[in-house]
């Protein structure tokens, strides 16, 4: 079955819980009219079903192809790319002054669910070149802006984020690369891995965002600077010149993700540019990182939505066993723990979307009003829509193959593709674990919990619905936890229930969202009132089968600290 991008679901959170007509009132969005966007979603919705879907099982199969420093990505990406740049796919976001639509995050964030959703390895290399071009909106010169931001934004070149080295993976301190004055730029020397579109065919030029180190830098992150380092060099005129010293050696072998390629990069005193000031590359890194990041949580809610919308439809049509109450071959669909998988996998779906639109909206609400309360709450939720979301989206990807049987666990269904393409997703752009300890550490240790404190303030705002009760136990077992963080003196047992604190601030912002939407449906009257019924039950689902984990989490956090530390090193050695 092909995707179908679930429009009456987006056109619901984008207007119902995430606000769209406050954020069109913000300056610069008046264009986001309900006529215009809705025109958007739905040419989104063809793109991503009509050019994307089909290419995706195919290019999974045939995958990027290494040879002689150059890769070949499947057939049919590059005329997918064509239509992508023709599109103005890329630019929606970006601000009209660089050749961008101006169009606000929110909607854009739509969008990319459903690019993502279609050919999540697709998806990848738009999704660095906006994180890229973040970074040099924010932080880089005039001259670079003037010379890459246009290309860029109307996707004829495209962007990378180069971090990891082999021996600097998340401890980005021991980065070696190097960078020596030359004149007015630098040369870039040294060796990373893992990066993703480092290499391809789509576009006429990649530039590379780099971590090193300029001469006489201090030791430790304190001395990483960032640097633009072009495939190709640029000309006066805007025109490609000589090939530039940054190398593809190889690309990787890898569990999913097949067609996008992601390469091993060795630069030899390739030409590079200093993006901002010397020894604060790192701070303008996580420019791209939290951009990544969030849309990393977006590729969770995406491949959610596929696995169920595959399984669902294998599930109508599969038939096999017998109805408990009729004694007749039924389809699947009619079994109860079938129906349960499924339950578990559309309410999921539905809570992260939900939980990643409001983020969005708060990002436009950030840029334009400049309220630090908006900036607060999305730092606070970046790490939960990373970390929680990807991990929603193997445990739904993983259900889809269940719900398969085994003919999930063969390829040709393409069920078992999603849940590899899934498994990167809490990895890369930062581990759970990494978001988790950003989390604990970050945004609620360094302030005293009080951005925690005031947003479970808001969830207790909501009106009575169907999960209420569930709701306010969730609250109460994240309110109890932010007082453990808080209170603690042992960051070994903070941290170590760092990772399930995640997942329990994830099921309630989750929650919140479901009962936000189950409390709006209960006052619906009119229009798809099936919509609205089924809306309802599946808040209640997500409450009697998702928002039950609280109380235990919660003792996982605050009591399991001691459990994972029990063992000493030389015991598990030993064992």
């Amino acid at each position: 079955m092909s995707y179908v991008a679930p429009l009456k679901d987006m056109r619901f959170v984008l207007n119902e819980l995430a606000g769209l007509a406050e954020v069109a009132k913000l300056p610069g969005y008046q264009d986001a009219t309900p006529d215009t966007v809705d025109a958007i979603l739905e040419e989104a919705s063809k793109f991503a079903s009509g050019v994307l879907d089909p290419i995706n099982y195919s290019g999974d199969q045939e995958g990027s192809v290494w040879k002689d420093g150059r890769v070949t990505t499947p057939k049919g990406f590059k005329q997918a790319y064509r239509q992508y740049v023709e599109g103005g796919w890329g630019a929606l976001p970006f601000s009209p002054d660089w050749g961008g639509q101006g169009l606000p995050k929110l909607v854009a964030t739509a969008v990319e669910e459903m690019l993502t959703a279609s050919n999540m390895s697709f998806s990848l290399c738009p999704l660095l070149t906006q994180g890229a071009i973040h970074a040099l909106e924010l932080c880089g010169s005039a001259a670079l802006q003037k010379t890459f931001l246009g290309k860029m934004i109307e996707g004829t070149w495209t962007g990378t984020m180069n971090l990891t080295e082999p021996q600097a993976g998340s401890d980005l301190a021991l980065v070696r690369t190097k960078a020596e004055r030359s004149g007015d730029h630098f040369l870039v020397s040294g060796q990373k891995i893992f990066i993703t579109y480092g290499e391809h065919d789509l576009a006429e030029n990649i530039l590379h965002l780099v971590l090193a180190r300029a001469p006489e830098a201090p030791e430790g992150v304190k001395g990483i600077s960032l640097f633009l380092v072009p495939k190709f060099l640029v000309k006066p005129d805007g025109s490609l010149g000589e090939r530039n010293g940054a190398k593809c050696a190889s690309i990787e072998h890898k569990l999913g993700i097949h067609a996008s390629p992601t390469a091993v990069m060795v630069f030899e005193k390739a030409v590079g540019y200093l993006v901002g000031e010397e020894n604060k590359g790192l701070a303008y890194m996580f420019i791209m990182m939290n951009s990544a990041r969030f849309s990393v949580g977006l590729e969770g809610v995406a491949i959610a939505e596929r696995a169920f919308q595959r399984a669902l439809a294998y599930a109508k049509e599969r038939l096999q066993g017998k109805d408990l109450i009729e004694g007749k071959t039924v389809p699947i669909i009619r079994h109860p723990d079938v129906r349960r998988m499924l339950m578990l996998m559309k309410s999921q779906a539905e809570a992260t979307r939900a939980l990643a639109y409001v983020v969005a909206a708060a990002m436009d609400f950030a840029h334009k009003s400049g309220d630090p309360k908006h900036q607060a709450f999305i730092d606070l939720m970046i790490p939960v829509v990373k970390g929680w979301s990807t991990e929603t989206g193997i445990e739904v990807a993983s259900l889809g193959v269940q719900v398969h049987g085994g003919m999930g666990f063969v390829e040709e269904t393409g069920a078992a593709q999603y849940l590899r393409d899934a498994r990167i997703t809490t990895i890369y752009e930062g581990t759970t674990g990494i978001q988790a300890m950003d989390l604990v550490g970050r945004k609620i240790g360094r302030d005293g919990g009080s951005t925690a404190k005031a947003w479970l303030a808001e969830v207790r705002k909501v009106p009575e619905n169907v999960i209420s009760s569930q709701l306010a136990v969730g609250v109460q077992a994240v309110s109890d936890c932010v007082d453990f963080i808080v209170g603690s003196k042992d960051p070994r047992a903070t941290f170590a229930g760092a990772v399930p604190f995640l997942k329990l601030m994830g099921i309630l912002a989750g929650g919140w969202q479901m009962a936000r939407a189950a409390a709006i449906s209960q006052r619906k009257k009119g229009g798809d009132t099936s919509f609205f019924e089924a809306k309802i039950a599946t808040a209640r689902f997500y409450g009697e089968h998702v928002l039950v984990q609280a109380p235990g989490l919660r003792d996982t956090v605050v009591k399991g600290g001691g459990g994972v530390m029990a063992l000493s090193d030389e015991q598990f050695l030993a064992a």
